[in-house]
């Protein structure tokens, strides 16, 4: 074994006794996740998952009020290559309009969708429509699904004003 190994290194460059050898014949070892996607299996929360969730809400509240006065439709791409749990939990508290991560590919039609959702919204007297697209989304086909590109749907077929 390893330790043990260490523990005779150790013991015969005299950086420990033969005392201190015995009460140390396994090694515990402890470990955290540092990883803000919240993407690890028996933890609660990843370290960085509150912090980053925190920052992503700030630029939602902060996009809200300007898109709102513009009556703007506002795509944030945040977080998130395998795991949509920073983008999911986003769009839930800021109410947004629409969200895509990567374990739930939206239908075959989703830019119909979506923008059939955001007319309907339009059409109500709805200012504002926020949409978040975690980095890993993909559509069906595994083909990825950027900011960029929903904006050119929305752009394309409503002529929303879109940032």
């Amino acid at each position: 074994r390893h330790e043990a190994a260490l523990l005779q290194l150790l013991l015969k460059k005299g950086e420990i006794t033969e005392e201190e050898k015995a009460k140390n014949t396994h090694l515990n070892i402890v470990g955290m996740v540092g990883s803000i996607d919240n993407d690890f299996c028996g933890t609660d929360m990843t370290i960085g998952t509150d912090s980053a969730l925190h920052r992503i809400i700030e630029a939602v509240d902060a996009i809200a009020s300007t898109a709102y006065s513009h009556q703007r439709c506002s795509i944030l791409e945040v977080m998130g290559r395998h795991c949509g749990y920073l983008a999911l939990v986003a769009a839930l508290t800021s109410e947004a309009d629409y969200v895509f991560i990567p374990e739930n590919p939206p239908p075959e039609n989703w830019q119909e969708k979506i923008c059939s959702k955001l007319q309907q919204e339009r059409s109500m007297g709805q200012r504002l429509n926020i949409i978040l697209v975690a980095e890993g989304a993909i559509d069906q086909q595994g083909e990825a699904i950027t900011a960029e590109g929903v904006k050119k749907v929305i752009v394309d077929q409503l002529g929303f004003d879109t940032r």
